[in-house]
């Protein structure tokens, strides 16, 4: 009997495995060749993923090894991340940590890396989040909180929001009129002299003349010094005045934690009259600790040592500035004052420990002893 003959024109099978596996061979390459023909969309967003893993491969950085540098990347990369969350979930992290809430006002504790209103390069800010957290907290029918003040981006702390417009504006007012008191706690480069007082020098936005021109808010004194003399100077008719009390809660030899009380309400007031007017700026300040240049924040060997971390990481140290306490006066008469108290995020407690400062407490009487940092 014959062999049969294959369909396919030219090839021989005489029940050789070899043969037949070159038969296989010659049919599967024009399938598979026509299959990803067909799906071209398929091969490109697998070679983008390809080309995608193996930058993210090569601009991988090694985990430190030091704990104090690992939880400054942790922040750096939470900052981050917390510009590409959406709003909702933005919106339940402020609902659990409500510091205040009535009929009237909701009080959080704003977030570090977290800018009050919208602008050019932000994607997402607590303004986005106020229609959704006030669903959550009022169902869905609620209509959305309102802002009645503002905090830097990097600052963290007691914001006060209202329900109402009305409401909004009273407090505003209030603010305007410098009704609020407000207390800031501030871990500064060496220590003020004297360890209490008051800053009353005025504020103006000036171009500082570096290797990259730019806008800072600088002083603009009454005063200066001429041959031993106090003599008065001409100032500026764009000049603030701007006025803050401080004073020294804890110190060391290199740093100290400062209680501040800003008078009035001048744009970058308390990081301005910390560095220029007691040379004492924020730590983690790396734009007011030097005039002319836009740079990372130099840090003494001293601190670079209690820190644990090199020069070269100390751009990523986080603004060590925290909105602690807030006094309202009552929005309506019969009703007391309303005083708000937020207790500072982790990374400022930790510095605080690592640079062997003592956190006050305030007792039941209102108050203030040392305790050491690491109890809360």
């Amino acid at each position: 009997m014959a062999a049969p003959s294959c369909s396919v024109p030219g090839l021989w099978v005489r029940g050789s495995w070899q043969r037949l596996g070159n038969l296989f061979t010659f049919v599967s390459k024009p399938l598979c060749s026509a299959a990803s023909a067909s799906r071209p969309l398929d091969a490109q967003r697998l070679a983008e993923r390809l080309r995608a893993q193996k930058q993210e491969q090569k601009t991988k950085k090694p985990v430190p090894t030091n704990p104090v540098q690992r939880r400054v990347q942790e922040l750096l990369r939470f900052t981050e991340q917390l510009q590409r969350v959406h709003p909702n979930v933005l919106a339940k992290a402020l609902s659990r940590g409500l510091v205040h809430q009535d009929k009237d006002l909701v009080v959080i504790n704003k977030p570090y890396g977290l800018p009050v209103h919208g602008g050019p390069g932000v994607r997402l800010c607590i303004s986005d989040a106020l229609p959704v957290l006030a669903k959550m907290l009022h169902g869905h029918k609620a209509e959305p909180l309102h802002l009645c003040h503002r905090l830097d981006k990097e600052t963290t702390g007691v914001m006060v929001l209202a329900w109402e417009k009305e409401v909004a504006h009273q407090v505003q007012e209030l603010f305007r009129t410098r009704q609020v008191t407000k207390k800031y706690w501030a871990i500064t480069m060496r220590v003020p002299v004297p360890s209490a007082g008051v800053v009353d020098i005025p504020i103006i936005e000036k171009e500082a003349q570096g290797q990259e021109r730019h806008h800072k808010m600088t002083l603009s004194p009454s005063y200066c010094m001429d041959n031993g003399k106090i003599v008065r100077v001409r100032t500026s008719r764009n000049a603030q005045l701007a006025v803050t009390q401080y004073r020294v809660l804890s110190s060391t030899l290199s740093s100290a934690l400062v209680e501040l009380q800003p008078i009035t309400g001048i744009k970058h007031q308390l990081r301005v009259h910390l560095s220029f007017g007691l040379d004492c700026p924020v730590l983690g300040d790396h734009k007011y600790s030097d005039w002319n240049r836009l740079a990372p924040q130099k840090l003494s060997a001293c601190l670079l040592k209690k820190m644990g971390l090199p020069q070269s990481k100390a751009r990523h140290i986080p603004l060590h500035l925290h909105a602690c306490q807030l006094t309202l006066p009552a929005l309506q008469p019969g009703k007391e004052d309303l005083n708000l108290v937020c207790k500072p995020p982790r990374y400022f407690v930790h510095s605080l420990h690592r640079l062997g400062l003592k956190m006050p407490s305030r007792d039941q009487n209102g108050d203030e002893e040392a305790t050491h940092s690491g109890a809360q």
